[in-house]
């Protein structure tokens, strides 16, 4: 077998957000999110489950940290809960919300695992949302004053920094289509979100390069998959395109290139109109970055479909092995993507902010929870991203989604991506099997 050997420096992570795993929803002066409201909503996640305790990690951080430390992992991706610094958007900041990101930042330092740090996981301050959420452009300036202060924050110690998490997700699921939180479904609000959530990407990152010490670096995170068509006719060819353009150029172009790309631009002018977009803006949201990130889980196979408008497309599922969510193994996908990306983008660097997979994990009866299917997952999906670095592809590190089985959004407790499981009746932590390889992959710095 081939040893792939990844460079010295490289960051093995894992990955959280706030609200899968924090907990104490409403404790210590923090606000309302959207999930929070959004939960309380019957029918709208699996079971009713809510985050309110979730992995209690407020209050178990130090032994989360321990476990992280016993993985030999050198860096690790949390988000900041909006809501528990400011917990009406604004004004006066929470000092105990402060006070507990200062301490988990200081416990990962102790533990040498160098944090990265995400301002929005999709936990809006549901304050906000009151006054129009991410509709509203007001929102983008609430956005920059918070990424501010925990840049004056946390900035003496933290160097890597992510503004938003999954635009497209946020946007699309939370305005577009009403799966996730705050339940709108409309999809010219979906356009508005996204607009303005780019926008208040670019003001933080013009914040940043004015507060930030010397060194630091500060990038967003994208969803993004390859799309391919489910055959060579023409018109599923264009159908493709049209799915790229929605779910990756949407986003990376205006990042990157300046501006949105002109087929989708006018497929949402004839389907929905659009949000108002100024030259301005564009020069904002293309402020150049330090790095990107990348979430990648799957890709996308389509067909044209007249019928299914505004797109005409419909998604082929294919032969292959599924994981727990219904999402195709395809690990090559990220070769493709990360090649893609790096042809079409150049960005400066690259990050996998987040890789992983949903399986069925059990506990046997001698207390241990072997997850192969995981472990093979992500070996592959390890072996494309070092054939990438190999082909030229600048990437710095992968972050495993996640180190915590936790509360997955609209699925509540039903799906487990953790390479940690959690007992959520006593929350006890057991490493599975993947937790025991990842780290031997740490360890030697490469796979097999």
């Amino acid at each position: 077998m081939t040893l792939h050997t990844f460079p010295d420096g490289f960051l093995w992570g894992a990955a959280s957000s706030s609200c899968q795993i924090e907990g104490a929803t409403l404790e210590d002066g923090k606000g309302e999110s959207i999930w929070d409201r959004f939960c309380r909503i019957p029918g709208k996640i699996v079971n009713g489950d809510t985050p309110a305790i979730a992995c209690d990690h407020y209050h178990r951080f130090s032994e989360d940290v321990s476990l992280m430390e016993s993985l030999k992992l050198n860096s690790y991706r949390f988000s900041i809960a909006w809501p528990r610094i400011f917990p009406v958007g604004g004004g006066r900041p929470n000092v105990k919300g402060v006070d507990f990101y200062n301490r988990l930042v200081d416990e990962l330092l102790a533990a040498g695992i160098r944090p990265m740090a995400t301002l929005y996981h999709w936990d809006l301050p549901q304050a906000l949302q009151d006054k129009g959420g991410w509709i509203a452009r007001d929102t983008a300036k609430y956005f920059v004053d918070y990424a501010a202060y925990m840049f004056e924050a946390l900035g003496d110690r933290v160097d890597l920094w992510i503004t938003h998490n999954e635009p497209w997700v946020a946007a699309t699921l939370g305005y577009g289509t009403g799966e996730h939180a705050p339940g709108v479904s409309h999809m010219p609000s979906a356009l508005a979100a996204a607009h303005n959530i780019l926008l208040s990407h670019g003001e933080a990152v013009r914040a940043f390069r004015d507060l930030s010490r010397q060194g630091a670096r500060i990038g967003i995170t994208l969803n993004m998959s390859p799309v391919y068509p489910a055959s060579s006719n023409e018109c599923d060819v264009l159908a493709a395109r049209r799915w790229d353009g929605c779910l990756n150029r949407w986003y990376a172009d205006p990042l990157f290139l300046g501006s949105y790309p002109e087929d989708i631009m006018e497929l949402y002018l004839r389907a929905f109109g659009a949000p108002s977009i100024s030259i301005e803006d564009m020069g904002i949201i293309s402020t150049p970055t330090d790095f990107l990130g990348v979430n990648y889980y799957s890709r996308a196979v389509v067909k044209a479909d007249p019928e299914a408008q505004p797109l005409e497309l419909s998604h082929v599922r294919t032969n292959r092995p599924v994981t727990a969510m219904g999402w195709e193994v395809y690990p090559e996908g990220l070769y493709d993507l990360l090649l893609r990306i790096e042809q079409d983008y150049d960005p400066p660097a690259v990050f996998i902010t987040e890789n992983g997979a949903a399986y069925d994990d059990q506990v046997s009866s001698g207390g241990l929870v072997d997850d192969r299917e995981r472990m093979e997952y992500i070996r592959a999906h390890l072996i494309q991203l070092h054939r990438a670095m190999q082909d030229g592809v600048e990437v710095e590190g992968y972050y495993l989604w996640s180190i915590l089985d936790n509360f997955e959004w609209a699925f509540g407790y039903s799906k487990r991506f953790g390479i940690i499981y959690v007992d959520y009746t006593t929350l006890k932590r057991i490493p599975k099997s993947s937790a025991r390889w990842y780290r031997s992959v740490i360890e030697r710095g490469s796979v097999l």
